[in-house]
Parts: C-alpha cells; sequence; structure tokens
C-alpha cells in the first residue's frame, strides 16, 4: 500500500517565491552599486570580464524563478540596463563633483573641432577654452552636442583646479536629469526581476493545470478501465507522437486525459527525446507538440 502511494506523483502547491526574488533584486543594486565604485579605478580588462560573470550569474539565479526559457534574454536586459546605469550615474558624480570643486571663470573659445566619425553616431563639438591671460583652461576639452560657440566668443564655465573633468557651463554641470536617469534604469532592472518572478509563477500555474490532479487520475481509471501502468503510457505517447498526424499549425496534439499517471514535464522529455518541443502556451486542455514551439514546458 505504501509502495503504491509513494509512487504516485505528488502534488505541490507552487508557492511564490518572494525571498528569492527580494535576494536577486538585492544582488542587481549591490552589482550596480559595486561596479560604478570601480568604473574610475579600473579600465575594460577588469570590468568586462565582471560584467560576465555579473551575466552569467544572473542567468543562473533566474531560473530558479520557473521561467527558465527566458532567463536569458531578462538577464542581458538587466545587463544592459544596469550599465546604462552605472554610466549614466558616473555623469551624475563628475557633474556633482564639478559643482562642488569647480571654479566659475570667463573663458574665450580659441578653437573647435568635431569628433570623428563613427558610423550613424552623433558627432559632439570640442572646443578648446583660455583665460583672459592667455593661459589654457584646465582638464580635457568642452564638449557640446551641437554647434554653440564661435572661435573668440567669451563663456562662463565651471573649470576643475585639479584638471581631471571637463570645462562646462553652469547648466550643462547640472546632475539632476543624470541622477533620476540612472535610477529610473535601476528601476527597469529591478522590474524585469519582478516580472521574471511573475512569469515563473505563471509557467507553474500553466504546467500545473497541464497536469491532472490524483482524483482526476483515480477517476479516470475507475470509469474508463484504464489501469495501464506509467511504462506503458509513456509508450503509448511515444507511438502518438510518433504516427498522430500534425493539425494546421503543425503541431501534434494528445488528451492529457489518456496518460493519467504522466505529469506534462515528463510528457515534454520525451517528447523532446524524440526530437519535439512541448508547448507551454494556449494549449486549451490539450498537450502540444513540435519541433519548434513560442514557450517550451521544462522537461526532467
Amino acid at each position: 500500500m505504501s509502495g503504491a502511494i509513494d509512487d504516485e506523483p505528488r502534488e505541490e502547491a507552487y508557492v511564490l517565491p518572494v525571498p528569492l526574488a527580494v535576494g536577486i533584486g538585492c544582488y542587481v543594486l549591490a552589482a550596480i552599486a559595486g561596479l560604478f565604485l570601480l568604473a574610475d579605478d579600473f579600465g575594460p580588462a577588469l570590468l568586462v570580464p565582471l560584467w560576465i560573470v555579473h551575466g552569467v550569474l544572473l542567468i543562473l539565479l533566474i531560473r530558479k524563478l520557473g521561467a527558465t526559457e527566458s532567463s536569458t534574454y531578462a538577464a542581458l536586459f538587466i545587463v544592459v540596463t544596469s550599465l546604462m546605469s552605472v554610466y549614466v550615474a558616473t555623469m551624475a558624480r563628475d557633474n556633482l563633483t564639478l559643482q562642488q570643486r569647480g571654479e566659475k571663470v570667463t573663458a574665450t573659445v580659441v578653437k573647435k573641432w568635431l569628433d570623428p566619425a563613427q558610423g550613424r553616431k552623433n558627432r559632439d563639438y570640442n572646443y578648446t577654452l583660455e583665460h583672459q591671460d592667455g593661459t589654457k583652461v584646465p582638464g580635457p576639452a568642452m564638449k557640446t552636442p551641437s554647434d554653440r560657440y564661435g572661435i573668440g566668443q567669451k563663456v562662463t564655465v565651471l573649470e576643475d583646479p585639479l584638471g581631471e573633468l571637463r570645462p562646462q557651463t553652469p547648466g550643462q554641470a547640472n546632475a539632476t536629469g543624470e541622477s533620476l536617469g540612472s535610477g529610473a534604469l535601476a528601476l527597469a532592472a529591478l522590474g524585469a526581476v519582478g516580472w521574471m518572478t511573475w512569469r515563473g509563477s505563471d509557467a507553474a500555474r500553466r504546467r500545473d493545470r497541464g497536469k491532472p490532479s490524483a482524483g482526476m487520475r483515480k477517476a479516470y481509471k475507475a470509469v474508463t478501465g484504464n489501469h495501464t501502468t506509467r511504462e506503458e503510457q509513456e509508450e503509448k505517447l511515444r507511438e502518438a507522437l510518433r504516427t498522430y498526424p500534425a493539425d494546421r499549425r503543425g503541431y501534434v496534439k494528445v488528451q492529457p486525459e489518456d496518460y493519467p499517471d504522466l505529469p506534462q514535464q515528463r510528457a515534454a522529455r520525451i517528447a523532446w527525446e524524440m526530437g519535439l518541443r512541448a508547448e507551454a502556451m494556449g494549449n486549451r486542455g490539450s498537450w502540444r507538440f513540435k519541433e519548434t514551439v513560442i514557450e517550451e514546458v521544462p522537461h526532467d
């Protein structure tokens, strides 16, 4: 009796992995903060491998939320938005630093030029500035997205006494927009984690709907007299996948009631072994199989 009970697949209610999702969200924020702090001290030789490792870890973590089919795309989106958030936050930090230690001076434009052409990328204008006594304004050349100043024109700028930051006009050095933009990008990354958490729970519910409950299996066996074993049902499914004709959309469709002891994940595994994939969307009470599907049912 106990052996028969143990052989029955257990019905488990899917619990939304809120603690895991919160942990992933905290990790994303920590990664953004950590890479932001490293951005000025280390070059691409270190930062690029760190971003790659960050992406791989995200894929592994997001897969645990349940929606494994979309985990790679979600991780890529989070990495891209995190990278943009770090980049914009770096711009905001430079502007704030220039506001704090910069000195307001009136300078003269003595030279200007366009950035080299790089495909269809917008080209910024660069300006070399000099003080009234003829000395060069310290730091890199001032940049603007459009041609705003002519040679000989006087302009009021904030200059960095240390010469590390490029001079900017007081209006350019406003960090409010960059700060809001960086925060919005970080929120977008967190939103992707929340979306994948919902996707995982939704996919789990769809899988649960595709698997007959223990009560349904017993009722089906009692009414139909179907006392086949799980192994016999697996062989019957293999035969169906080999011989059933495809519908007009190319799907091989079977009824899960004919396989009362098979969960959909096991059916997906059998189909995978035969070169097919189990569709997770739009089944309407059936199981559908095809070589390529919109969303694949994870197989065991």
